[in-house]
């Protein structure tokens, strides 16, 4: 794409972005407010939305935790496989060495709150400058500023961004770029429209090119160039069909966030008047409204004869809001998996019960987990080894599946591993219980090797299989 066309694609997916951004920002305002914006009297939405935000990335990419590895994708000869397994756990713990010293669990997080309010997240995976601690750098968008576009493939493939910045901030950010003239001394303050676009290229895998909008002459292009993997990331809490956005649980879970922050509104409003009271006075031609003042102590004046300030009754009491209140905040927090997510209060738990919610938390975010590893951590992990695939640092590996495959060992991906392997324990029990027939068909080394991997035991503590001599008969 030219600059001319990044910049009309980008006004034209801006455009079918407008009906929802109305959405976004009650999203916002309810769960996550701005500073200095409208005032919020219930935080349970908000306090969820931090807490599902913080599940999602304990559950899916926990920090200083290894959360995947690599595994050859066809099996190799018996020969080879060690030294095959050798080298992709030496480049999971390259990776994953990088991962701990960059920013990463700080950005994703803020990508996850994104997520669980507005339904989409980005974020971006650049390269850091030699020299760093790690050698990649991630940057959460904020979801104003990302305009999407969905490929081919069902995933956002297509990203772009609008910045605004002034001319030695573009300068600073791409100091090759050949920048035109500014007309007169003022502008060194002007914010200029800065895009930046992302999109599949059938040749090469993505390209990525940044265009400047000056008012009065064409578009300028920045900087452009090709990547093997995205360098930006979206991803969707859910979709419906023929949406291009996602939608999250803040928005499901709307009416009642409203609902709830007007009652406690009410509630608050009825405490200040049940505190203070509502008061009529006689005009007596002594009694002087403007002057009286409710305090401790206070004489007030009044001619003689007249009532003087006397209360005004209630109409009646509010009782039954704390019992909608309630019923609200409990339906906001099931929205949320607020309730379902958190450990249980009492302790300690049996085994059993820990198993069991696992289990129930993998069937209610089963879809949801299964689109994010789709659309993020597989782009992501990708995105990661190519970067330290080109500074040379691990070998080169193809995520592709056909030589290379990615395994999850996440809290969540753990949960389905343990399952496996309490149904094959079950098997051997069984077996085991047939006597001398169920147990010579089983292989006690193959069904070791196999719980080991299944469980993620670390490959350094099993024992290779050793050569057994062929025999003959003479």
């Amino acid at each position: 794409m030219g600059p001319e066309e990044i910049l009309a694609r980008h006004a034209r997916a801006l455009e079918r972005r407008r009906s929802l951004e109305s959405t976004w920002q009650a999203c916002y305002d309810h769960a996550l407010p701005a500073r200095g914006g409208a005032p919020l009297f219930d935080a349970t939405a908000a306090d969820a939305t931090e807490q599902l935000a913080a599940s999602l990335l304990a559950e899916l990419a926990p920090p200083w935790s290894r959360w995947f590895s690599l595994a050859p994708a066809r099996s190799a000869p018996e020969d080879a496989a060690p030294a095959i397994a050798a080298t992709l756990a030496e480049a999971a713990e390259t990776l994953q060495g990088h991962l701990d010293r960059s920013n990463f669990a700080l950005e994703l997080h803020q990508a996850f709150l994104d997520l669980v309010v507005a339904g989409t997240g980005v974020i971006a995976v650049e390269e850091a400058p030699p020299g760093e601690a790690s050698a990649l750098r991630f940057r959460a968008v904020p979801l104003r500023e990302a305009v999407l576009e969905e490929g081919a493939s069902g995933r956002l493939d297509t990203v772009f961004r609008s910045l605004r910045l002034t001319w030695d901030e573009i300068a600073a950010r791409w100091p090759h770029a050949t920048l035109p003239k500014r007309r007169r001394a003022e502008e060194v303050a002007e914010k200029l429209r800065v895009v930046e676009a992302c999109w599949p290229d059938p040749r090469a895998g993505h390209r990525f090119a940044a265009v400047l909008e000056v008012e009065g002459g064409g578009p300028v292009l920045l900087a452009g160039g090709a990547f093997a993997e995205s360098p930006i990331i979206a991803f969707r809490w859910l979709k419906l069909p023929g949406e291009t956005y996602g939608r999250g649980p803040v928005a499901k879970a709307l009416p009642d966030i409203r609902t709830a922050n007007k009652v406690v509104e009410l509630i608050l409003k009825n405490a200040s008047i049940a505190a203070t009271g509502i008061w009529q006075a006689e005009d007596d031609g002594v009694l002087n409204p403007a002057t009286i003042r409710l305090v401790p102590g206070a004489i007030i004046p009044k001619a003689a004869g007249s009532s003087g300030l006397t209360p005004l009754a209630a109409p009646g009491n509010f009782d039954v809001s704390q019992i909608v209140l309630q019923d609200l905040r409990t339906r906001i927090r099931g929205a949320l998996l607020a309730d379902r997510i958190e450990q249980a209060q009492k302790a300690p738990m049996t085994a059993t019960e820990v198993l069991e919610r696992a289990a129930s938390s993998a069937r209610l975010l089963g879809a949801t987990y299964g689109r994010l590893q789709a659309e993020l951590l597989t782009p992501l992990i990708a995105r990661c080894l190519a970067v330290l695939r080109r500074r040379g640092e691990i070998p080169s590996l193809l995520l592709d599946g056909r030589e290379v495959r990615l395994v999850y060992a996440s809290p969540l991906a753990r949960v389905q591993a343990r399952a496996d392997a309490a149904d094959t324990l079950l098997f051997l029990q069984a077996a085991d219980a047939l006597g001398a027939e169920g147990k010579g068909m089983i292989d006690a080394g193959a069904a070791a090797r196999w719980l080991a991997r299944t469980l993620g035991a670390p490959p350094e503590i099993l024992r290779m299989p050793s050569a057994t001599p062929s025999t003959s008969q003479e």
